[in-house]
């Protein structure tokens, strides 16, 4: 049996910075209410010690086998304790995993689970409680499914051990346990509350559910009884603020405490700011806009090039982010194992994309629809975009949408152009597969090759870290031709911090951990 350090040691982050829209079970900006960015907070009792934090969006679901936004995972870490997580180096660790073993083949794993934990509930976690979750991810009416399709078989040894065997090798699986797949949720609450589970989550986490106000607020409470250390916060707010420049200034004020993505424009703002500090270090996540492959005029491989190659991303950076970005040509930034020259993104070539429009059958450009979010700077991101490709004939309607509908609106493919990006994974299978193969959930632009549907198999079943590497820069040239997403940067986690908090430790995922947070 192989332990965990002989196989699974995952790179650390991708280098970018964020700006806004990063759906798809990443974060995002929606057209949520602003009520939280209007109103104070309401005051607080004599000792009792309270954390707001703002999101730039309402959480969708709190139920992690549903959720598909970064929002979602924001408030769900605090709910829920996984089976693995990450540290601040990116590096994966157990968390309710005491130990653990892989078969040689790699397709048996065997967890020795934490002892004596208990759900808010006061039920007991244990190995049925982990077979429970995997079955249940593997549901058909799940957004884990494709996570847990190469499960086949959960046995509880013991109380405290549990073996899953795997139809065949399968790389990222224990990366894919540091997400909502090895978020563990209450068995008894999930059979009591059924569909609406969603609205009453219950963990084994630092914190508590209490309520969620759709598109205000979602209020959580310390657990009194947490197994992995006292928690020192009795209450977390997190507040809905789509708009970012009104979130700084809560910070400032004192009304926040925390703000999960500052604008790049207000970080000069806040970098010698009294109150307040900003944390930008680099992340996984990517940016950028599908072309629907389905619809006119992205039925036309050529006319999809063209628009990839019209978008200029050092300016693109610069205007937008303040230069809090890197250009992006792949979901694979530096750290990540599929890194490497197909990143690399050349300056747009005038004869190039004009020659790609008459291959199109439209030398003299044609028009197509943009859905962005509602936010500012999402707003920005679009004009800039429509500005880069109005000189060759290619006119940009903005549409503005709401997040919630966004997502629906690519999940049903029902868009032209869709701005959503992803908040990155350890595992390159977790940026890839779902977004290229065909008929996968997050393929919102349709795309279907049945080369590049081989390779993103292959390079999930190869467990050689080198031989993958190859693999996905094969299929990296599909995705160059195919042209089904334009990549535009890699992004920074941009965390605004009041400097009244203390204990807050940054880990690359893009989440703010609560658990060991504390207030002067």
């Amino acid at each position: 049996m192989l332990s965990k350090k002989a196989r699974f040691t995952f790179a650390t982050a991708i280098i970018g910075s964020m700006i806004a829209i990063t759906g798809c079970s990443g974060g995002n900006q929606s057209a949520s209410t602003e009520k939280s960015a209007q109103k104070p907070a309401a005051s607080t009792p004599a000792g009792k010690k309270v954390i707001n934090i703002s999101l730039k969006a309402d959480p969708p679901s709190l139920d992690p086998s549903q959720s598909n936004a970064l929002v979602d995972r924001q408030v769900q870490n605090s709910i829920y304790d996984k089976l693995f997580d990450l540290d601040k180096g990116g590096k994966i660790v157990p968390v309710l995993v005491d130990s653990y073993e892989v078969s040689p083949d790699g397709k048996v794993y065997t967890f020795k689970l934490k002892t004596g934990i208990k759900f808010h509930d006061g039920t007991e976690f244990n190995a049925d409680a982990v077979k429970f979750n995997i079955e249940r991810d593997k549901a058909d009416n799940s957004r884990r499914k494709n996570e847990m399709n190469f499960v086949q078989k959960v046995d509880v040894v013991d109380p405290q051990t549990v073996k899953i065997e795997l139809s065949e090798p399968f790389s990222p699986f224990i990366s894919i346990l540091t997400d909502r797949s090895g978020m563990m949720v209450s068995p008894e609450a999930v059979k009591k509350y059924g569909d609406d589970y969603l609205n009453h989550p219950v963990g084994t986490g630092a914190y508590v559910f209490v309520e969620h106000v759709n598109g205000d607020h979602v209020t959580l409470k310390k657990n009194e009884n947490y197994w992995n250390g006292k928690v020192k916060i009795d209450e977390l707010n997190y507040k809905v603020f789509t708009n970012g420049t009104a979130a700084v200034q809560n910070l400032k004020s004192g009304q926040l405490d925390f703000i999960d993505e500052v604008p790049t424009k207000e970080i000069k703002g806040l970098d010698n700011n009294p109150t307040a500090k900003v944390v930008a270090k680099a992340g996984m996540a990517y940016q950028g806009f599908y072309l629907n492959t389905k619809q006119e005029p992205f039925t036309n491989k050529y006319l999809r090039q063209a628009v990839n190659k019209a978008v200029d991303r050092d300016a693109f950076i610069k205007v937008v982010l303040d230069g809090y970005g890197t250009p992006a040509n792949s979901p694979f930034g530096p750290g990540n194992l599929a890194y490497g020259d197909s990143d690399k993104v050349e300056k747009p070539n005038k004869q190039e994309i004009k020659d790609l429009l008459a291959k199109g059958g439209k030398p003299d450009g044609f028009s197509f629809k943009l859905q962005i979010g509602t936010s500012p700077v999402n707003e920005q991101f679009g004009a800039v975009i429509q500005n880069m490709l109005k000189p060759y004939g290619i006119q940009v309607e903005l549409e503005k949408i709401e997040f919630g509908t966004m997502l629906e609106n690519g999940a049903n493919h029902k868009f032209q152009a869709l701005q959503l990006g992803w908040s990155g994974r350890p595992d390159p299978d977790q940026s890839f597969f779902d977004f290229v193969v065909t008929g996968q959930p997050n393929n919102y632009a349709a795309i279907s090759n049945p080369e590049l549907d081989k390779l993103a198999k292959q390079a999930r079943v190869e467990l050689d870290p080198a031989k993958r590497k190859g693999i996905y820069d094969q299929a990296m040239e599909i995705v160059h031709d195919e042209s089904e997403y334009v990549h535009i940067y890699h992004d920074f986690n941009r965390f605004g911090v009041s400097k009244k908090v203390t204990g807050f430790e940054y880990i690359p995922d893009g989440i703010i951990h609560t658990q060991k947070l504390d207030k002067k």
